[in-house]
């Protein structure tokens, strides 16, 4: 489960240019606007990542909804004094005592009752439910490389390829001994002739298609229409995929099998940006190269997803080695 809270070390104290009563601190690879003087450079702490939400507690009435006061606080990418703060720093006192000082990195989600915060579903996406997520594919949440800064070092001189992440909803679409499902990103749904995700498996002919290939699981982002207001600006739904996994296999598919996978099957594949060593040297360079991913439509574009072309096990996720960088100028023009 992602760490939505978790117990932080302060990694540096800088200043902000004309603000008295704040200060920029460095939590992990994430930069985060606190109280000026409530931390010391060093001193552990509670971070909750952007897309936390939070129960109404006495620690964030400063957060709290002047008109409705009761309702869950979610965190947002906000811009201070010219400071973009992602995520929410809190002294340990609001964490309970049972948890020690010296347990940097424990995970507090459940503890402190966090959830994520989930897009409400728009109504063309939301359906009869078949069942949850199947447990034989993992669900598609990439990690952000601030959440796990010592990727920078794992993947130094590794062949990589990036791609666009395009803003639209994950869906995910399984054979597995003839019995096809179709499913959100948290559910399986029915086909009920009007759903969004059912549409993309008939418009790509995935029956036929998995009858012909057997066990596989294709992934992709569902785009278009009024799906997360169609920043690509698509005149009609569609998918592009970005993961295919061999359920007989056990894996995911290296790069170019990926590739060709996708053209053999008349998939669109999600764009791809570059492919080359990565040699990427720091999380502050990483958001700057954030910062310059476009749209084809020539609009600002959500960031980049890094993967190795040859599949690999990340020694840092316990995982898969993927991971994601967010453009810090889309998220606060989207007010994320």
């Amino acid at each position: 489960m992602r760490k939505l809270a978790s117990i932080q070390r302060i990694k540096a104290l800088d200043p902000i240019q004309d603000a008295d009563r704040i200060e920029v601190a460095t939590i992990l690879g994430w930069k985060v606007v606190v109280k000026k003087g409530e931390f010391q450079v060093g001193d552990l702490c509670c971070y909750f990542e952007v897309d936390s939400l939070l129960p109404r507690k006495p620690w964030n009435d400063f957060l709290a909804n002047k008109e409705k006061p009761e309702k869950p606080i979610r965190l947002r990418t906000i811009k201070l004094r010219g400071q973009i703060s992602q995520g929410l720093a809190m002294p340990m006192s609001i964490v309970p005592s049972s948890f020690r000082p010296d347990q940097e990195g424990e995970d507090v989600t459940v503890t402190m009752e966090v959830e994520k915060y989930e897009m409400p579903i728009p109504s063309q996406l939301s359906g009869e439910v078949r069942g949850g997520f199947p447990a034989i594919v993992p669900k598609t949440d990439e990690i952000r490389i601030q959440s796990a800064p010592e990727l920078i070092e794992e993947f130094q001189g590794i062949e990589c390829y990036w791609t666009i992440k395009l803003d639209g909803t994950s869906g995910t679409f399984i054979n597995l001994d003839g019995d096809h499902q179709v499913c959100s990103r948290n559910l399986s749904l029915k086909d009920d002739g009007k759903n969004t995700y059912w549409e993309m498996y008939h418009k790509y002919g995935m029956k036929e298609l998995f009858d012909k290939i057997g066990n596989f699981v294709i992934q992709g982002e569902v785009c278009g229409g009024k799906i997360q207001k169609n920043p690509m600006k698509f005149k009609e739904h569609a998918l592009y995929v970005f993961n295919v996994y061999d359920l007989s296999g056990g894996k995911f598919l290296d790069y170019l099998d990926f590739i060709s996978f996708c053209k053999d099957y008349s998939l669109n594949s999600v764009p791809v940006h570059k492919v080359g060593k990565f040699d990427v040297e720091s999380v502050e360079e990483m958001i700057e190269i954030g910062t310059e991913c476009m749209y084809e439509c020539g609009d600002i574009g959500e960031g980049y997803v890094i993967r190795p072309t040859i599949e690999r096990y990340s020694q840092v996720l316990s995982g898969r080695a993927s991971f994601k960088i967010i453009n810090n100028k889309y998220l606060i023009k989207h007010k994320e």
